[in-house]
């Protein structure tokens, strides 16, 4: 049978794959959850914990070991635009098929997770999944007026999440306007251009810099008046099984910051 992933390429499987090479953390969970039978994952891919302990590792999401991929004799590798690198997959896909997403909102999400599941032949559990996490997420009461907000995801230098990124899409969701939404995907930004961007929110992730609160003053210098707050990065950059769980996290952080 053959499959169209999201970046338009086409693969051919004569059955449904049991020696799977997951380099995404996010879609590594997914696969867990839907029953796939998975070979190998990255070094970042922490959920689930007997995965972690167990499956062979082949390296982090952007340098990947192409020996041990090729050690592993997968019947597929499911990777993602964004968090893989392009030249990688590439020489990947002339020697394995290679399903890749390219996700920027919980659509594209949904999507993948239902065309995942046509590819490892689980289809009624994915289309089950995805129906779940569609109707979690209009539990989500968005704040109003909309708080601008910026949500950082490195240090040194510091990076936020821009306008074309899954990570906008649920801040959006959540009432939460991205002050750096004109900018493409996690643009560099000095503490001086975040106090003149008119923020009024904060957001420091745990992934995959591990905020934590000492940040929170450095940032408190910049801007005495504005709210900063932790936040689980997971819950807002995993596109897999996660969002089953994020609508709840998203509601209790609307309360908290309501």
């Amino acid at each position: 049978m053959q499959f169209t992933d999201q970046i338009g390429h086409t693969i051919t499987l004569d059955a449904p794959p049991q020696r799977i090479i997951s380099v995404v953390p996010s879609q590594t969970e997914l696969l867990y959850d839907l029953g796939a039978g998975v070979a190998g994952i990255t070094k970042f891919c922490i959920h689930p914990p007997a995965w972690f302990r167990e499956k062979p590792r082949i390296g982090g999401t952007k340098q990947l070991h192409m020996d041990r991929i090729a050690a592993l004799q997968p019947d597929l590798i499911i990777a993602n635009k964004e968090e893989n690198e392009k030249e990688q997959i590439e020489a990947l896909a002339q020697e394995y098929p290679v399903w890749t997403s390219n996700i920027r909102t919980l659509e594209e999400s949904l999507e993948m997770i239902t065309l995942l599941g046509e590819v490892l032949g689980r289809k009624e559990a994915a289309d089950a999944m995805a129906g779940r996490i569609a109707d979690g997420f209009t539990s989500v009461s968005p704040l109003t007026p909309a708080i601008p907000t910026a949500y950082f995801i490195w240090r040194d230098p510091w990076m936020v999440a821009g306008g074309d990124t899954f990570i906008n899409d649920m801040l959006h969701r959540c009432g939460l306007r991205n002050v750096f939404a004109d900018e493409n995907r996690y643009p560099i930004v000095s503490l001086a251009q975040l106090a003149a961007s008119g923020v009024k929110l904060v957001l420091l992730s745990s992934e995959p810099y591990p905020f934590k609160e000492k940040h929170i003053a450095e940032i408190k210098a910049y801007l005495p008046d504005a709210d900063i707050a932790l936040v689980d990065g997971e819950m807002f950059s995993w596109y897999g099984s996660r969002l089953l769980h994020a609508p709840a996290y998203f509601n209790t952080l609307l309360t908290r910051l309501r």
